[in-house]
């Protein structure tokens, strides 16, 4: 069945996506991943010289925390951070240093993203005093991908790309994550 929400939010989006490149509005995809750091408990090592480290089933959880990623495509920007929650006070200040240090000449930044609950204008106001949070929401024109559509958002895609490149061994703690 055709979903009449699902097709408005898409066709917002790709409406998005035949924008032309204005180094003064810049178009950026935000998403974000939570991540499991694992540690190992036995060292790994190589059988022989030039083969592949045999690495233990076993491992220790070292927690979660969430990677937050931020592509500009037609300018050929990508920000990630790590972080050791999803707040909507985290997302908040991610969301504060797009706006004032990633493009702090921007007129006013085309922000596509999934609709994740804390991914909303108030969880500013839950970080900020009001005066700030307005100031950061004036810079912003926020697009929402459908429900169950996020693959429209290129940050999403890229933290696939990187989970399947990077992410797919153990890494035990944020600060390694983060390098």
């Amino acid at each position: 069945k055709e979903d009449p929400e699902f097709i408005a939010c898409m066709e917002d989006v790709l409406d998005v996506y035949e924008l032309s490149y204005n180094p003064k509005v810049p178009v950026v995809f935000m998403d974000e991943k939570p991540y499991q750091l694992l540690g190992e408990v036995r060292d790994s090592w190589a059988m022989r010289p030039g083969d592949n480290k045999k690495v233990d089933s076993e491992y220790v959880r070292k927690g979660t925390c969430s990677i937050f990623a931020f592509v500009e495509p037609l300018g050929g920007r990508h920000h990630t951070s790590v972080r050791e929650h999803r707040t909507a006070v985290d997302w908040a200040e991610e969301i504060k240093y797009m706006v004032d240090e990633m493009y702090p000449e921007a007129e006013k930044i085309i922000l596509v993203m999934d609709n994740l609950n804390t991914h909303k204008p108030s969880s500013l106001y839950k970080a900020f005093k009001p005066e700030e949070a307005r100031r950061i929401i004036k810079k912003l024109e926020i697009h929402y991908t459908p429900k169950h559509g996020s693959w429209l958002d290129i940050a999403e895609i890229e933290l696939n790309v990187i989970t399947r490149q990077c992410l797919s061994r153990r890494i035990p703690d944020i600060e390694r994550l983060g390098k």
